[in-house]
């Protein structure tokens, strides 16, 4: 495996964008390193729906220029990004992960795509996604299952349902990538394939131009190799937007600043004993040894006293995404002469036996979980959970009918921010990822403790086999 001083296609992004603004690496030849890797590695891996290799090169050829000529947008000019495929870009094909879909065309270019280009970031091409984004495990009954690269035998979990953009960004065929998240999508990913992601509040990022799932919870969130990539990616995808009424009055929120500061002197809660039942040993173990280093860093450790169950947050989730997904939906689910999975069609058929009365119930109850959990925890900077109960698993051992997403979905209920960063592998070698979770609108503070952990440790650091 090439290492990360002779191939830049490993190299993290902030270190990218030093070299390219020095002059001593050209996003010409950036590019074509990454398009050799996606040309040798993603039969296997499948992690892109389409690589934009002509125009990737030419935006390369035309920022080199720029650069060169002292003409740099900013520090993220000429990097290339990876866009999940549910990121409407004019004139292309985006699909949402949808055979039934895969000649529909964009007739507009999403806020958050236009903004990527304006920070002088290349699209490098769409990842794969469960379809409709409706699922945790990453898989694809008909566009298929990206390959976890930390298993080069056995077919894993991805996560998803951004399951291609963790599976680039993890092997090296995109330095970052954008996932959406409505009940874990940019974490589940994050957590099995070694990354640090992202989930954002609601209305800190544009949703305009995002095929949606359930508009009450779907937010846009960075996928990097590390913290510091995740907030510079961050900073730029942020901001109020005329075509998504949510941003409006929400002002952009710089992570830079404080991004250094440490912790020292924060308030971090653990999680209550009993949410402890039902995680695997080894992931236990990593997430002990994550507060341990924290506190190490000179974060005072508290057992946070919870108003209910995550469980319960997971129920209530599922009803409203069920809901709102099937209003959108729901016309393609009940058409059974059209392809759709097998496992996504009776998620989103569950959403027909929503009443009003259910749905409406749910959001009272959500308002509700907000002022309490809000309450418990007003004296503690975040609270740290696992990201999922389990390293990754083979793909045989899936069960459709259940969600990975325990530890997740209560943080899109009660709109709060959260970032998954990996803290151990298993004996076996796969990742194992901690969850950092904060009051909404507050993503600098999560992403300081996240930075903070990962100067202490190099979990960040390792990479999967090579896979050919």
């Amino acid at each position: 495996m090439p290492s990360s001083e002779t191939d830049p296609a490993l190299l993290p992004a902030h270190i990218l964008s030093a070299e390219i603004g020095a002059h001593r690496l050209s996003p010409v030849d950036l590019v074509d390193d990454l398009l050799e890797r996606i040309r040798a590695r993603d039969a296997k891996l499948h992690a892109f729906v389409e690589v934009y290799a002509e125009d990737a090169r030419l935006a390369a050829e035309a920022a080199d220029k720029a650069i060169r000529s002292g003409h740099a947008i900013g520090p993220l000019h000429g990097i290339p990004i990876a866009l999940k495929d549910l990121i409407e870009i004019e004139g292309r094909v985006t699909t949402g992960g949808s055979l039934v879909w895969r000649n529909r065309q964009s007739r507009c270019t999403a806020t958050l795509a236009r903004r990527l280009i304006a920070a002088g970031l290349i699209m490098i091409g769409k990842t794969h996604t469960v379809e409709f984004a409706m699922g945790g495990w990453g898989t694809n009954q008909h566009r298929g299952a990206p390959w976890n690269p930390w298993d080069p035998t056995v077919a894993r979990t991805p996560g998803g349902s951004s399951s291609g953009s963790g599976v680039a960004v993890a092997a090296g065929l995109a330095p970052w990538a954008i996932g959406t998240d409505t009940g874990g999508s940019v974490r589940l990913p994050a957590s099995w394939c070694g990354l640090s992601g992202l989930k954002t509040t609601i209305g800190r990022v544009s949703t305009h131009g995002i095929l949606p799932l359930s508009p009450t919870l779907d937010t846009p969130g960075p996928m990097a190799r590390s913290v510091e990539d995740a907030a510079l990616l961050y900073q730029v995808m942020q901001g109020p937007d005329a075509l998504d009424p949510r941003t409006r009055g929400i002002p952009p929120s710089d992570p830079l600043p404080m991004l250094r500061r440490g912790v020292r002197g924060l308030r971090l809660a653990r999680m209550p004993e009993a949410e402890r039942e039902g995680v695997d040993g080894e992931v236990l173990a990593a997430y002990d040894g994550a507060i341990e280093s924290l506190a190490r860093l000179g974060a005072e450790i508290v057992t946070a006293d919870l108003p209910c169950r995550f469980a319960d947050c997971t129920a209530l989730t599922g009803c409203i995404i069920g809901a709102e997904g099937y209003f959108l939906l729901g016309d393609l689910i009940d058409d059974m002469s059209l392809p759709i999975d097998e496992a996504v069609r009776p998620r989103i058929a569950a959403g027909r036996g929503i009443s009003a009365r259910d749905y409406l119930a749910a959001l009272r109850d959500r308002e509700e979980a907000k002022r309490q959990f809000a309450a418990a925890l007003v004296d503690v900077d975040a609270l740290l959970t696992p990201t999922t109960q389990t390293a990754a698993i083979p793909l045989d051992m899936v069960d459709q009918s259940a969600t990975p997403a325990h530890f997740t979905r209560f943080v899109n209920f009660l709109d709060l921010c959260a970032l998954a960063l990996p803290n151990g592998f298993t004996v076996t070698g796969l990742p194992i990822s901690l969850q950092i979770v904060c009051r909404g609108y507050d993503e600098a503070t999560a992403l300081r403790i996240g930075w903070a952990y990962q100067q202490a440790t190099d979990w960040h650091e390792r990479r999967p086999p090579d896979i050919v």
